[in-house]
């Protein structure tokens, strides 16, 4: 049975006023044109994304509180290097969404392409839908909930941060892992190099329970398996050369 979503703003509005967020149009403005007006020094406290009919690198570069929502899908991008704001995509993210964010928020209400949160730092990256292959590659830091299912190759030389997987994972999840923790509530295609499954204490059912609550999204923590690495590979040693 999948996990319930809570589809909440992203925001809280009671944190931001009641203020009406500032439309921009991709169409009118282009890219170039959102994205300065989104880091503006005057910039507003929330705005609206609208027509971005897949374009690349939307809502890129934030680095201030704002809250921006954009309404449809986004391509390759978006939202990378993201720093305090908290941006939602109402639809499905190309290639890269939230790559090297820093901190802030950023959910995707569909499905995201391959590379989801890929050597993010920080931050807390929620995809209610689906995740294509190498979602958390080299991740840093940062906080990953998947609301469905994830590709192959996830969290490969994932180093610090969280992934959590609501549904099944593909082959040869974590490989090369280094300390980043991976929950994964369906099934595992396969583990790859030095990734391991560990025992759930209570500390990781409380963690698994804070990750899920943040992202809005209701299972049962126990219903998780937790993986890790067996720091095998952190140095090199001849008998694991065919591992590396």
């Amino acid at each position: 049975m999948a996990p319930s979503v809570t589809r909440a703003p992203i925001g809280d509005p009671a944190a931001v006023g009641a203020v009406e967020p500032v439309a921009l149009d991709t169409r009118t403005l282009g890219v170039r044109g959102v994205n300065q007006a989104l880091r503006a020094p005057d910039a507003p406290d929330r705005a609206r994304v609208t027509e971005p009919q897949g374009a690349h690198a939307l809502a890129c570069g934030l680095d201030s509180d704002i809250e921006v929502t954009v309404e449809g899908h986004v391509g390759y991008y978006c939202a990378g290097m993201n720093q305090r704001a908290h941006v939602s995509v109402t639809g499905n993210a190309g290639v890269g969404v939230a790559e090297n964010m820093m901190s802030g928020v950023v959910r995707v209400r569909g499905d995201a392409s391959q590379s989801a949160g890929a050597t993010a730092h920080g931050g807390l990256l929620v995809i209610e839908g689906n995740a294509a292959a190498r979602c958390g590659i080299s991740m840093k830091g940062v906080d990953i909930v998947v609301g469905g299912d994830i590709g192959h190759m996830s969290a490969f030389m994932g180093q610090a941060g969280r992934l959590v997987v609501c549904g099944d994972a593909g082959e040869a999840l974590g490989d090369s892992l280094y300390e980043a923790r991976i929950y994964v509530r369906g099934t595992v295609a396969s583990l790859g190099a030095d990734c391991v499954r560990k025992q759930m204490r209570a500390e990781h059912l409380a963690e698994l329970a804070e990750l899920l609550a943040a992202a809005g999204i209701e299972a049962e923590p126990a219903d998780f398996s937790r993986y890790g690495s067996a720091r095998g590979l952190y140095n090199f040693h001849v008998d694991n050369a065919s591992a590396y």
